[in-house]
């Protein structure tokens, strides 16, 4: 199992029309930023935008 299999076994709690992305990329890409330095929502938004 990867990273995305194991956290898309997670409950979303979030209302089904508003998401944009799926959950497990959303914490994959938080972990990733992480890793890559970023302290902040704002520094992890960044990252994101930047890919």
């Amino acid at each position: 199992m990867d990273f995305l299999d194991i956290f898309g076994q997670l409950d979303d709690p979030r209302i089904e029309r508003k998401k944009l992305h799926p959950m497990p990329e959303i914490l994959l890409l938080t972990l990733c930023a992480v890793i890559c330095g970023a302290e902040s929502w704002d520094d992890i938004e960044l990252f994101g935008k930047s890919l």
